[in-house]
């Protein structure tokens, strides 16, 4: 058995920068099992499978060890495999996952994002996150989720605070919730961030797409604007570019190509 992949830079216009996914785009779901195999075979942040269901594209995404309910990059990634690749007609993909309905369309030469907005609230954790970045936070948000904690949302009071986090991912990983997303004002762009998830194999992230769905609105309540840049200022760094409308986030970007195969699965 062979399966085709696409390992495709999110976020950038051009290859080694950005943030890397797998993409599978599948006739049937296999096994949660082997899919986790996979994505930690590959070892990148995310490895997304598509399998088509009616109208929609269902996209899973995995880290090297769990599942995630939602993923921007990996998204992004499918939609350009998707559009490039296998001429998928039309200027949207509709996609269905556990997060709800989302929708990728294609604009110029962007690829924008249509996900829900995720609102963070007050938290009190404050001291275990300042001693797990070793620096003072201005505020600490966390993000609910079906069982306590999704995210956190540490906010710091410069773009130099940010750079300058060398976070303890031992400590990190022990906090509730997937990851921690740090974040402050930006120098020429209206906010960045870095995001740190040891718990689920991905000490730094290098761009997030889901994130924006809780940084988005933040800012957008915070700098009064609905139309924000974005960078996530990590060591292959991205560029983002977002609007909050209503209840929904648009997060548009970039992708390339960078290298397709086959995975040999034996007589699997």
């Amino acid at each position: 058995m062979q399966l085709e992949f696409h390992q495709v830079d999110a976020f950038s216009s051009r290859p080694f920068s950005g943030n890397p996914a797998m993409v599978y785009r599948l006739d049937a779901w296999l096994s949660d099992s082997l899919m986790q195999q996979i994505a930690a075979e590959h070892n990148l942040a995310e490895t997304a499978f598509l399998v088509k269901e009616g109208a929609y594209w269902h996209i899973r995404w995995f880290t090297p060890k769990a599942e995630v309910p939602l993923c921007g990059h990996a998204t992004l990634a499918s939609a350009h495999a998707l559009f490039e690749l296998y001429q998928e007609p039309g200027t949207a993909i509709d996609f269905t996952c556990r997060s709800g309905a989302l929708r990728v369309t294609r604009e110029a030469e962007r690829l924008v994002l249509d996900f829900p907005v995720r609102r963070a609230g007050p938290c009190e954790l404050q001291d275990r996150v300042e001693q797990a970045l070793g620096m003072p936070l201005q505020a600490l948000l966390a993000l609910p989720g079906a069982q306590g904690i999704q995210e956190l949302l540490a906010v710091v009071p410069s773009q130099a605070a940010v750079l300058a986090c060398q976070p303890d991912f031992a400590a990190v990983a022990r906090l509730p919730g997937l990851g921690l997303i740090v974040t402050a004002p930006g120098e020429r762009h209206d906010f960045v961030s870095r995001y740190f998830a040891p718990s689920i194999g991905i000490d730094e992230d290098p761009v997030t797409g889901s994130t924006h769905c809780i940084l988005v609105p933040y800012w957008a309540e915070r700098l009064d604007k609905r139309q924000l840049s974005a960078f996530q200022c990590s060591a292959r760094g991205g560029e983002l570019h977002c609007r909050l409308e209503g209840e929904r986030v648009k997060i548009a970007g970039r992708a390339v190509l960078v290298a397709s195969g086959r995975l040999h699965l034996g007589e699997a």
